[in-house]
């Protein structure tokens, strides 16, 4: 039985490129692959790309692609990444410019374009999913709409000879599963293989994660080296079966339960994790250690997909102004209370017009609020932040003006204060019928 080995690269857009570079050198793998495409990313991309429409793009592709190509070239490791974001024909055509700087001119670069459907929803009026109301009525909010393809395309590309696959909006998954449809010449109408291929998409999508580094908890769940922590490699046979690894001596560890930590990670139905390939069900999946740093999954399955994409919408939703002081020593605590009073009064006094407003001190009661901090030890120093919500710029660039006044004007001995105002992009989510957004490649020669 013929086996493919994938080395995932990156979790996120800003993740570390040293493991990267490992993979490719040290992890006998055919396959790299980066994902670094969050919900937010594509919408802030989208804003790059509307102020130079040769931008839109990740910022580290340029970095990723210099530290990796070499080794990747020699080595015939073909690269598969969603670090197109808003602009993959444009970072394909970097891609191909750095390929070229590099002596590497035979490189043969795909992008997968399609996902981009703006167009498409503002002609309908689609239901939002995360609250009530409709895409139109964001009116000119509206930034972005990028449907969630599928590994199709992908497969496509490889299929036709493409080296370095780059996609915008893609299901995480799917970048992991379009080798092993192209591989293996899985069809797409295989549920279970494409239900198997899913699992294992899902546990390399997040790269560190599953090799201890967001798993660990000193004391409870201790990971060892996790300064040179190692990316995973997935083993996946032409049955789907599947082993979990990673390079032999990098930091963090392969076990069962980093594993199954990883398996449920934003899963909300695991019997029912819709993909735009599959409706996969990880209900009877089975984790097995079967030697140090590997670990056997099983049991994937899968039913016919939707007849629907999920499409991610990103709309400028209001504006953030924040604003933060530190104070220590004695009566450190009394000081960063009494701040905020004065800073709740002040806005109140100056009539800063801000919907929500929230006064709290970092390291206290910041994450889980006043109530269940009661009670905590008193701390030798204190972060005083005050942020709001408001409707415009210049009410939110008031709060941190607020909050900078205190140098002079408050509790003694402040000092780092700091403030920003920004606009707050977010994003929501609506179905569109599967055969409105129409995926295609483009290639680029290096």
């Amino acid at each position: 039985m013929r086996t493919i080995r994938i080395g995932s690269g990156a979790g996120y857009s800003g993740d570390r490129i040293e493991p990267a570079v490992e993979l490719a050198e040290k992890g006998d793998i055919q396959y790299l692959v980066f994902e670094c495409l969050g919900e937010r990313t594509v919408a802030l991309a989208q804003q790059a790309r509307m102020k130079n429409p040769d931008n839109g793009y990740d910022p580290l592709l340029e970095e990723r692609m210099r530290a990796v190509l070499p080794t990747c070239a020699g080595k015939r490791i073909k690269i598969v990444t969603n670090m197109g974001a808003a602009n993959p024909v444009a970072a394909a055509r970097k891609t191909a410019e750095i390929a070229r700087s590099l002596g590497l001119s035979s490189l043969k670069i795909a992008a997968v374009i399609g996902d981009d459907v703006l167009d498409v929803c503002k002609d309908g009026d689609l239901k939002i999913m995360e609250f009530d109301g409709t895409i139109k009525q964001l009116g000119n909010r509206l930034l972005s709409a990028n449907a969630y393809l599928g590994a199709a395309p992908i497969a496509e590309a490889l299929t036709g000879g493409a080296d370095i696959v780059i996609t915008g909006r893609a299901s995480d998954p799917a970048l992991f599963l379009a080798p092993m449809i192209h591989a293996f010449g899985w069809a797409m109408d295989d549920w279970n293989l494409l239900g198997q291929g899913t699992v294992a998409g899902h546990l390399l999508e997040c790269a560190g994660q599953i090799t201890g580094g967001y798993f660990a908890d000193p004391g409870y769940k201790d990971i060892p080296a996790l300064a040179r922590l190692g990316f995973p490699i997935g083993e996946v046979g032409e049955d789907g079966a599947l082993v979990i690894t990673k390079v032999a001596g990098s930091g963090g560890a392969v076990t069962a339960q980093t594993c199954k930590e990883q398996l449920l990670y934003e899963v909300h139905d695991p019997k029912q994790y819709i993909q735009p390939d599959v409706v996969a069900d990880f209900s009877h999946v089975k984790v097995e250690e079967i030697a140090p740093d590997r670990v056997r999954v099983s049991g994937g399955r899968g039913t016919k997909r939707t007849g629907t994409l999920k499409v991610s919408v990103g709309y400028v939703d209001s504006f953030i102004g924040e604003g933060q002081i530190s104070y220590a020593g004695p009566g450190a605590l009394a000081r960063g209370r009494l701040a905020l009073e004065i800073v709740r009064e002040r806005l109140k006094l100056s009539g800063v017009a801000a919907s929500e407003l929230r006064f709290e001190m970092i390291g206290l009661d910041s994450l889980h609020g006043a109530a269940l901090s009661a009670g905590a030890a008193e701390p030798y120093e204190v972060r005083v932040r005050v942020t709001g919500r408001t409707d415009n710029l210049r009410e939110a660039v008031r709060i941190g003006n607020e909050v900078e006044t205190l140098y002079t004007n408050g509790p003694a001995a402040g000092g780092g204060a700091f403030k920003s105002a920004r606009d707050v992009v977010a994003v929501a989510s609506v179905l569109l019928p599967r055969e409105l957004a129409k995926p295609s490649i483009c290639f680029v020669g290096a």
